[in-house]
């Protein structure tokens, strides 16, 4: 499994970021905080350049294979971890609730809303 411009670049950790840094200096990266049991993916960022090649799903991996390591329940605040978990049923387990019990289609209304809530907030950012 390679990505274009020099393969599959490493995941690297750090007490509150997992990042990707890409050849070109510019790095992927999602915030997390660990708190009471519990680890929140707080926002997940790719540069444009390196969308759509699985870098974003290999972070919210970093952070589950966290959970399991240390025995924490995810939180997925970021639209992308909630996207990943609606994806990824077998991983539903690590949710902490009220996330592991939600539906397919709660999960996909708490997703459109992280979405909606995202966009308005880098909008805000932009004007």
């Amino acid at each position: 499994m390679s990505a274009e411009g020099g393969g599959v670049q490493e995941v690297r950790v750090t007490s509150r970021v997992i990042y990707v840094p890409f050849e070109d200096g510019s790095k992927a990266f999602l915030r997390y905080r660990i708190e009471d049991g519990k680890i929140y993916l707080i926002e997940t960022y790719t540069p444009p350049q390196h969308r759509g090649k699985g870098v974003a799903r290999r972070m919210v991996e970093k952070a589950i294979e966290i959970a399991r390591e240390k025995g924490l329940e995810v939180v997925p605040l970021c639209s992308y971890a909630v996207y990943y978990f609606l994806k990824n049923r077998e991983a539903r387990g690590l949710l902490a609730e009220p996330y592991r019990s939600m539906s397919d289609e709660d999960l996909k209304k708490y997703y459109e809303e992280r979405l909606a809530a995202e966009r308005a907030k880098n909008a805000g950012e932009k004007g």
